[in-house]
């Protein structure tokens, strides 16, 4: 018998190929924007690439042009709050932590929406899972290697929390302003973070020598994976997408060993496979299949 599948080249390898170079953009975008440290500081690296990311989303999507009327802009302006906090945090802990480690501490946000939505007593396994790999990861100096900064594992904790933050805020804000929310709650990140990178960098912020640099981090931090997500979004089941998005804290390993030859510990290693995987078995898990553009993945900014 001749196993027919016509739908299987397009309804599955085209969306999770289209994930995965999404992931691998947005970590190249990450350590690019980390070669703008010694220039601007973390701060202007994510005021320039916040404020880039935002004009380039509000040339795709011109959100003027479908304007929701008499909605409430309050729930929209915290979800541009927590979109600069999401990137500002991140960058700040990227500074002093590698950069697989302080993804998978920004990944303890939508972990802990997860689990803490569920009211599953087996997903608290998930949690604990969560729980020892962080211990792995910050207790690195227990096990015989480099302990990490307190403050960078600080900033990467509040990322997750401003990454919750963002889940929770924008499952409202998406049904008033449906696909004009992203461009707009990036724009109102970007009023908030520029005066923030302005105070660190000064006129450093405008020099044209790191212009191109900094486009090159906004084009892969936003607009290559904003359109390969899009793509596949529609095309997979949400569940799906979020279980395989899960991975990225080890495409950050990857990352930061080829692009910055940032080197983990055995017991980091073990730290971030633990959470990615209480991240997939979390959004596997779970019952609630929330629509394709609410899966909880941050804005690629």
């Amino acid at each position: 018998m001749t196993n027919r599948n016509p739908a299987w080249p397009s309804g599955v390898i085209l969306p999770l190929a289209a994930v995965t170079l999404a992931m691998c953009a947005f970590q190249v975008g990450a350590a690019l924007a980390k070669g703008l440290f010694p220039a601007v500081g973390p701060q202007g690296a994510a005021a320039l690439r916040i404020s880039l990311g935002a004009l380039m989303l509000l040339a795709v999507g011109r959100p003027w042009r479908a304007w929701p009327g008499r909605k409430s802009a309050l729930p929209l302006v915290g979800l541009g709050l927590s979109v600069a906090g999401v990137i500002l945090f991140f960058y700040l802990a990227m500074e002093s932590l590698p950069l697989g480690v302080a993804i998978s501490l920004q990944f303890l946000g939508p972990l802990g929406v997860a689990i803490f939505g569920s009211r599953k007593a087996g997903d608290l396994v998930w949690a604990a899972m969560a729980a020892a790999g962080v211990w792995l990861l910050v207790g690195t100096g227990l096990f015989g290697g480099a302990p990490l900064d307190p403050v960078g594992v600080g900033w990467g904790l509040c990322a997750g929390a401003c990454w919750a933050a963002y889940i929770l805020i924008g499952r409202g804000v998406s049904g008033n302003y449906g696909v004009a929310a992203a461009s707009l709650s990036v724009a109102i990140a970007a009023v908030a973070v520029l005066p923030v990178g302005f105070a660190h960098a000064g006129v450093a912020l405008f020099d044209p020598a790191i212009l191109p640099y900094a486009l090159g981090v906004a084009l892969m931090s936003t607009a290559v994976p904003f359109a390969l997500e899009f793509f596949a979004m529609p095309r997979m089941p949400a569940r799906t997408f979020a279980v395989f998005t899960s991975l990225e804290p080890a495409f950050g390993v990857l990352s930061g060993l080829v692009l910055l030859h940032e080197r983990l510990s055995l017991a980091q290693i073990a730290g971030v496979a633990l959470v990615v995987g209480a991240a997939a078995c979390a959004a596997w898990s779970s019952q609630a299949k929330p629509p394709a553009g609410d899966v909880g993945e941050p804005p690629q900014t």
